[in-house]
């Protein structure tokens, strides 16, 4: 068994200010790793995301989404715009290591609590900002979410067919790397104030983000621009990649074929007018007459029996799961992604509430990264926290809070 864990930002006190997904993400990241989390919403109605319901799923009061991602978190309230809010935060700013904040440019200038005046108060602060577009240029001051990076990034032209228009990938796939980009900026920070004392201020945008998941392409592009986004058939699955690579149709569902000869599929599944396709280039200049050879084959037997003949001969293949197939098989038992975190005192006071939850993608030195600490109410740490950083008495903002102050 591995030895006990000791996980690497322990000790490390994390200020969160953000809110909606890739902010409080990234403060989720670093606190799977170890770090405090304080998250510091406003009074009134707390972060946005508490009511802004994926799926329209809510659990005691907040969406299911705000449990998942401000989970293993310490919660209080501020008025920012109040003098005496603001001069209790400015304490907590002086003892904390870190700071993450996704306002718009210009808002944290506004209260003085940007990365310059941070660090006036605690030089050796390491600041995580995140923006919509960066800090200048025609698209600083638009808003900064995710449908609309993926647009201006012209990410949605790379997936579905030619016969398609835009297809947006289906889930927060800006904010999401967002969370990575600025958890791994704080970390690098965290190192060098470690080796040098010094802090720093990492930054990124949902648009840095699009741009440098599309690397391959735009390097290519910037080099060679003939090379342009041409979409294929409706089986293809890359812009930039030939037959078979795609997903095709079988007679109870899909198979997905990666990068494979397609003279040895064309042997594999009796197909001889594939087989002959020795000269690569066929690949491209006939994609869509394989792609169609490939589905009218696929159909006529089950997912199961074409990973049976594919998986003999080493063909890079998968079945294309629904969720609920996801979910069901042994395979995602076997990675064990998810944890149970349960709230015990409750907005609406009905006793726990236990919700599962994925869990840190990381492990480290043999451990999974787990944490049962569920997202905490609206202002539910503020007694702790204040007579911690600031001792004075303050009311929280509901008698279920106060409760769980306690």
């Amino acid at each position: 068994m591995p030895a006990e864990l000791i996980r690497p930002l322990e000790g490390i006190l994390v200020l969160d200010f953000s809110q909606f997904l890739a902010g409080p993400v990234a403060a989720m990241r670093l606190a799977d790793l170890g770090a405090r989390v304080i998250k510091i919403e406003r009074p009134q109605g707390g972060d946005i995301g508490r009511t802004l319901a994926f799926a329209g799923r809510t659990a005691d009061g907040d969406t299911i989404s705000f449990h998942a991602m401000n989970r293993n978190k310490e919660g209080i309230t501020a008025d920012l715009k109040n003098a005496d809010d603001l001069d209790y935060i400015r304490r907590l700013v002086a003892r904390a290591d870190v700071i993450i904040q996704n306002f718009r440019p210009g808002v944290m200038e506004r209260i003085g609590l940007d990365y310059e005046s941070v660090r006036a108060i605690n030089p050796g602060i390491v600041y995580g900002s995140a923006t919509g577009y960066g800090d200048s240029g025609p698209w600083k001051d638009r808003p900064g979410q995710d449908l609309l990076a993926q647009a201006v990034s012209g990410l949605p032209w790379l997936s579905g067919s030619r016969d398609d228009g835009p297809v947006p990938v289906g889930v927060s796939i800006a904010d999401h790397l967002m969370s990575c980009h600025i958890a791994q900026g704080v970390t690098a920070l965290l190192v060098r104030r470690f080796r040098t004392g010094e802090g720093g201020h990492a930054q990124t945008s949902l648009l840095e983000a699009m741009l440098d998941l599309q690397f391959e392409l735009l390097s290519t592009h910037l080099n060679d621009q003939t090379v342009t986004v041409e979409r294929h058939g409706e089986h293809s699955a890359h812009a930039f990649l030939s037959a078979p690579y795609g997903t095709y149709p079988t007679s109870d569902g899909y198979i997905a074929l990666a990068m494979n000869p397609v003279t040895k599929i064309g042997a594999l599944l009796g197909l001889p007018e594939l087989e002959a396709l020795v000269d690569p280039q066929s690949w491209w200049d006939d994609q869509e007459r394989i792609e169609q050879a490939l589905a009218a084959r696929f159909a006529t037997a089950d997912t199961d029996h074409w990973l049976t003949v594919l998986d003999a001969a080493d063909v890079w293949c998968a079945p294309v799961l629904t969720l609920e197939q996801l979910v069901e098989h042994e395979g995602f038992a076997a990675i064990a992604m998810t944890q149970s975190v349960t709230r015990e005192t409750t907005n609406l006071g009905e006793g726990p509430v236990t919700l599962t939850t994925t869990r840190s993608p990381i492990r480290i030195d043999g451990h999974v990264l787990r944490s049962a600490v569920p997202a905490p109410l609206l202002g539910q740490h503020n007694r702790s926290v204040r007579d911690e950083f600031a001792p004075t008495s303050v009311a929280p903002a509901s008698a279920a809070q106060a409760s769980a102050a306690q």
